[in-house]
């Protein structure tokens, strides 16, 4: 009976720490954070792992992140303390064999359906929308799904891109990279130094531990931050160039498509093929 109280009290704590977790992350996320982002911060500070990111030093100056954050810490502290008691409980009085088996077999069981309750579609939606409201009623932060905002979709993307020393973006004013060709846009500059320029102009001079944030292509952005400075680095912005050229009319091309089914993707009449003919 004890060890049955212990497996029943350990699934409970277990499934509670899923959903505290799940509950941080999208607090976390409606500050501003990407959902990813706001996942690791959430189970790093809940499990006391303790990674130090530039994400981390971005919950510290926030005062409603900075609450999230203790209050998981908090969490920890009590609940990996009832999680070893609870392991300790399920397996006591186990002399048999076969009994402690059907026991990890159940505790085993119990843990994958928490897993798959906490990551329910549904089950999410209800706990986001309770943890929206909250932080609206509680917090005078206002609170936006920033991922609907920008529109982000396919392989677009919001990020940050190191300067490093000796890359092609090193030294160089914005006007001179022309990113926008590229298909990017720099929303900020996070300096070395500590300080912050929202909406840069072209002016801006980009230097070496810059962290831009950057809206665009994934792909493209990754292949922009491991270029090099010289001759390399300019035919490689060229062929970015380019490839942004050929996807524009390729968009073009799907968007008149769409304003008029009878024109296919190619801007042709399906129809005007065989009449040649």
């Amino acid at each position: 009976m004890v060890g049955i109280i212990g497996l029943m009290a350990l699934l409970t704590v277990l499934g509670l720490s899923l959903i505290i977790t799940r509950l941080a992350t999208t607090a976390l996320a409606l500050t501003g954070l990407s959902r990813d982002v706001a996942r690791f911060q959430a189970r790093s500070a809940f499990t006391g792992t303790g990674f130090t990111t530039h994400e981390a030093e971005t919950i510290t100056r926030h005062p409603v992140r900075r609450r999230i954050v203790m209050l998981l810490m908090i969490l920890r502290s009590a609940g990996l303390i009832t999680i070893v008691i609870s392991v300790i409980l399920s397996f006591v009085g186990t002399t048999e064999h076969p009994e402690g088996l059907r026991r990890l077999g159940g505790l085993v069981g119990g843990v994958l359906l928490l897993w798959l309750l906490t990551h329910n579609r549904l089950t999410a939606r209800v706990l986001d929308r309770a943890v929206a409201r909250a932080m609206d009623r509680w917090t005078q932060l206002e609170v936006h799904d920033f991922a609907s905002m920008l529109k982000l979709a396919g392989d677009y993307m919001v990020t940050e891109l190191n300067v490093q020393k000796g890359s092609w973006l090193d030294g160089r004013r914005l006007r001179e990279c022309r990113l926008h060709r590229e298909g990017l846009a720099v929303l900020g500059i996070y300096r070395d130094d500590g300080g912050y320029v929202g909406a840069p102009t072209d002016e801006a001079r980009l230097r070496k531990g810059d962290r831009l944030i950057v809206y665009g292509r994934a792909e493209r952005i990754q292949e922009l931050e491991k270029r090099s400075r010289g001759a390399s680095g300019d035919q490689a912005h060229q062929s970015a160039v380019d490839d942004q050229q050929r996807h524009l009319a390729r968009q073009e091309r799907e968007e008149r498509h769409r304003e008029n089914p009878g024109v296919d993707a190619a801007g042709q009449q399906p129809d005007a093929g065989r009449r040649a003919e």
